[in-house]
């Protein structure tokens, strides 16, 4: 699985680059896209925070391999380069991109009194019985 950590971007001057709103509408349908074709496409979920200055965005998908197949899509691609033509070099703006491979079975998310989110909500669930109570029991099953 991978789980990519994208289009996170900051306005980091807001003086020097007034029509940034731009930079929050490209998503939408993209958004829209990854949800109707889910399954053709290998991705799981999302997870989205806005604050003042910064948009984070956490999906999750079913392989590296999906993530760089929809990364080349027509539709990412021509939003990825109407970002690179607006903003360019413009110091207003700053954005990162972090990706992580997770090897099955390799991770623990444990929800208490939550709703599915995050991972949870993109990977089955599986409950903590009295012989996995504890993160060690959990996570090397070999432990007793």
């Amino acid at each position: 699985m991978a789980v990519d950590v994208n289009n996170q971007k900051r306005i980091t001057n807001p003086l020097l680059y007034p029509p940034f709103l731009f930079i929050f509408t490209a998503m939408p349908p993209l958004i829209r896209e990854l949800y109707t074709n889910q399954k053709e496409l290998g991705f799981l979920s999302m997870e989205s925070f806005f604050g003042l200055r910064t948009t984070v965005m956490i999906q999750y998908w079913r392989s590296t391999e999906d993530l760089l197949a929809y990364a080349k899509g027509s539709n990412h691609l021509k939003a990825w380069k109407n970002f690179n033509k607006k903003v360019g070099d413009n110091p207003a703006v700053g954005i990162y991109h972090e990706t992580f491979v997770v090897k099955q079975g390799n991770y623990e998310s444990v929800y208490g009194n939550m709703p599915q989110y995050g991972l949870g909500k993109a990977m089955p669930h599986i409950p903590i019985s009295p012989h996995r109570r504890s993160a060690q029991k959990r996570l090397n099953p070999q432990v007793k």
